[in-house]
């Protein structure tokens, strides 16, 4: 028999920037909260000697050790799903702090028109202008009801920047001003202002000067290192849950947090959640935590298998498209990129941050006509100046031997001398793609694997050709000696990285009929479970999916404090 503890208000399943935030906002307002977090416990001194390219980039010291539990993928349902057994398209954190320790911190806010996508999309192009197949739908909230939460969310992390001119309005200022100015950054805005385009500097989670943010957290200014993806910040620069919102929940005296704790099961009497089952990975002892509410806060594989092996909600099932859990499941399109190759220029890549860099929105969201065009949405484009590490970073011309002599020459003279503009385009929702348990292929526990089907689509191959040539348009506006294209996206393959943007699977709107959770990321048929990340996502925009995952959760926490104060009941 699992060993029982006492009751708790809220118990957290994962403690990243959604469990964080949720942690800080609802002990701050006197509820006693258990954060179960199946990784180690994590602090800054342990990233002091990070800079080992190695043994994080390449070994994947910060993420999931998947001959535990991992991940199966088709790409349609004729053929047979097989286990990811190495790191490729994606990554997926383990620890405190999840993905927000090892991410870069690009910080945007999805566009106006993400929020209420179907309806506008028809209301200037025509219903036919959504493939049948093609599963978009409004996510039951607004640009403007989610600003305050967006807002929020920069101050608490500190982001730096500087108005996105085709952006939403905002209701104040980025908390910090834009980071600096790099020699290529600039060539970038020069170009794209001869282009008449409205470049603007990336929203940064590295801080671009010393910060204290309101709740009273102070933190040092970047230092431009280069190792922020895949690291964590051994300056607490980069703003992640560790640094930000998890001292604040300690502090109170009412957050708990328990690691090395892997939850199995949400426990539940009809449509009321009771607690959660989770393992002791140190000792394999059995435990239940009992709640009143339960909130799931970890990556949206983990939030949809938890609900699957739990039996809560409905399964989403492609054949009749009836169901929710599991539906909408999106990625995203990451292979519109232009470089060019400077014979007589260098600069000094090698430096840079996570954020470090400029972008634009031209061609983003509905921000230009689609009526000629053989898709919708669009991409932000960007040129970043992350930081060239010296293993993972030999860009070359086409045609350079892969080894010897040549290549050696070859990837010491373009190192500091190459510039790549990309186009990280939004994913839409497909009737055949979601997320399902494995029939065969199981965990080190024995439960069953979450499945991936998907695939891209002739939307996403239109989409990147356009978006390709105008990241090519602004590559040739800077005058390289050479200039190489990626036009052509082919099959989605999972073996090489691409970007860890997963969305989808309990998704959010105003209908129970087409959607999981409501605008607070209630469960529609568990009214004291919350589920809350990007999981909610009803599709994926051209963005990097933090800051609204981010406004989400503190709005979620809004809504669970609501719902308490209520006594129950679906919020609206």
């Amino acid at each position: 028999m699992p060993k029982r503890l006492p009751k708790v208000d809220v118990v957290l399943v994962g403690v990243g920037w959604t469990g964080g935030i949720l942690a800080s906002e609802l002990t701050k307002a006197g509820l006693t909260v258990v954060g179960l977090e199946r990784g180690k416990e994590r602090k800054t001194e342990d990233y002091f000697m990070v800079h080992d390219e190695l043994r994080y980039a390449l070994r994947y010291e910060l993420m999931q050790d998947l001959s535990r539990e991992t991940v199966t993928f088709r790409s349609n349902e004729k053929v047979r799903a097989l286990p990811m057994r190495s790191y490729g398209s994606f990554l997926l954190g383990d620890g405190l702090g999840g993905a927000g320790v090892h991410w870069n911190g690009q910080t945007y806010r999805f566009l106006p028109y993400d929020f209420q996508i179907r309806t506008q999309t028809i209301e200037r192009y025509g219903a036919n202008k959504i493939p049948a197949e093609m599963t978009i739908q409004d996510w039951g909230i607004t640009y403007d009801e989610l600003e305050p939460y967006f807002d929020k969310f920069e101050k608490m992390a500190g982001i730096s920047g500087e108005e996105n001119p085709l952006g939403g309005k905002r209701s104040d200022k980025y908390p910090t001003p834009p980071m600096k100015k790099s020699p290529t950054v600039n060539m970038f805005i020069e170009a794209a202002k001869k282009l008449n385009l409205h470049p603007y500097m990336v929203p940064s989670a590295n801080l671009s000067e010393n910060y204290t943010n309101p709740d009273g957290v102070a933190r040092a200014a970047c230092q431009y290192c280069g190792y922020c993806e895949r690291f964590g910040c051994e300056y607490g620069a980069k703003a992640d849950p560790v640094v930000t919102v998890i001292p604040v929940a300690k502090k109170t005296g009412k957050f708990e947090i328990r690691s090395h704790s892997n939850v199995r099961r949400i426990l539940h009497t009809g449509n009321r959640a009771t607690g959660v089952l989770y393992v002791d990975v140190t000792t394999g002892e059995e435990i239940e935590q009992p709640a009143d509410i339960v909130v799931l806060t970890s990556f949206v594989f983990n939030n949809v298998r938890l609900l699957l092996m739990s039996n809560l909600g409905r399964p989403y099932n492609a054949a009749n498209n009836t169901g929710v859990i599991g539906k909408n499941y999106a990625y995203q399109v990451f292979k519109g990129q232009s470089v060019g190759f400077f014979n007589d220029s260098e600069f000094n890549t090698f430096a840079g941050a996570g954020s470090l860099g400029a972008c634009l929105d031209d061609f983003n969201g509905d921000n230009f006509d689609h009526s000629d065009l053989n898709f919708i949405h669009g991409a932000n484009i960007a040129y970043t100046q992350t930081g060239k590490r010296p293993i993972q970073n030999n860009l070359v011309p086409k045609g350079t031997p892969g080894w010897g002599k040549e290549f050696k020459a070859a990837s010491i003279k373009y190192y500091n001398s190459t510039i790549s503009v990309a186009a990280q385009g939004a994913c839409m929702p497909f009737r055949h793609h979601y997320l399902d348990l494995d029939p065969t292929y199981r965990d080190a526990y024995g439960d069953p694997l979450i499945r991936i089907t998907f695939d891209f689509e002739e939307q996403d191959r239109q989409l990147t050709q356009y978006l390709a040539s105008r990241c090519e348009d602004i590559v040739k506006e800077m005058k390289p000696s050479l200039v190489e294209t990626a036009k052509e996206l082919g099959p989605y393959d999972i073996t090489p990285y691409q970007s860890t943007h997963n969305t989808g699977g309990v998704i959010m709107g105003a209908d129970p009929a087409t959607s999981a959770v409501n605008s607070y990321l209630q469960m529609w048929d568990v009214e004291n479970l919350f589920v809350v990340g990007a999981s909610a996502f009803a599709h994926n925009s051209g963005y990097n999916p933090t800051g609204t995952v981010g406004a989400l959760a503190y709005r979620a926490a809004e809504g669970i404090l609501k719902y308490r104060k209520s006594g129950g009941g679906i919020l609206v």
